[in-house]
């Protein structure tokens, strides 16, 4: 059990520093400067505040000095990120379940900011690319060669999706990191996971505008956000499946 409380606990730990991430880089402060505080008051945080989950808890959801709902954004990613780091442990104990739980974390970082500004931002995709290319260096599953292609498949099909939808339509159909990120997966999951993931991200479209009644035309979805729930899990179904055959 030592790998999965120990990238559950580093999951949570990232999980809050994503949620930060998250609520400022799309307003353009930086989340790596200055101290953690207030949304409300501006109030700097000791650090008996910045425990991941367990001080919203104690807090009840609210800042000690003003009394302002601490924003559900950050315990949501705290758990998230706890539990990306838990599965990938449970599934892989080891190496390869590390570098699962950092393509979980990435994936969740994008997935974040995309849900919250439509924002899939050029610096996440690129480390999320650079890292499905040194795996594939490193000789992890799948081979590099089906990497390589998963990248190009990836961002080219959604890039022709795009363009055609322009072309016919007059308008933006996806935002300019879809294609990017999707590129991004192949090049950690091989071309042979796209289709799966395409159909389960779509299908997570439909149910999530039926939750929340978004069935006019103009409304809009984060591609992004679920094209990364669908490609993590598809990433535990495939270890977890190819364990439990060996």
């Amino acid at each position: 059990m030592i790998w999965p409380v120990l990238l559950g606990t580093l999951g949570a730990v990232f999980g809050s520093f994503i949620a930060t991430v998250a609520i400022r880089w799309p307003q353009g402060r930086s989340a790596l400067h200055g101290r953690s505080a207030c949304d409300g008051c501006g109030k700097p945080l000791r650090v008996i505040e910045l425990v991941p989950i367990l001080s919203f808890a104690v807090q009840r959801g609210r800042c000690r000095a003003c009394g302002t709902r601490i924003a559900i954004g950050h315990p949501v990613t705290e758990v998230a990120g706890l539990v990306i780091g838990v599965s990938a442990g449970l599934v892989a104990p080891g190496i390869e379940g590390a570098v699962g739980a950092l393509f979980g974390w990435l994936l969740l970082a994008l997935a974040a900011i995309d849900l919250a500004a439509f924002w899939l931002p050029n610096p996440l995709v690129l480390a999320l690319a650079i890292g499905g290319l040194a795996g594939g260096a490193a000789r992890l599953p799948p081979p590099l060669f089906d990497r390589a292609i998963g990248g190009m498949a990836g961002f080219g099909v959604l890039w022709l999706v795009a363009f055609v939808y322009r072309r016919a339509r007059g308008r933006m159909g996806l935002g300019g990191g879809d294609p990017k990120l999707f590129g991004a997966i192949g090049l950690w999951l091989g071309w042979q996971a796209l289709p799966q993931i395409l159909l389960a991200a779509c299908i997570l479209g439909i149910l999530a505008a039926l939750l929340l009644r978004r069935t006019r035309a103009s409304d809009r979805l984060p591609l992004g956000t679920l094209l990364a729930i669908a490609a993590y899990g598809w990433w535990l179904v495939a270890v977890g499946g190819s364990l439990t055959l060996v």
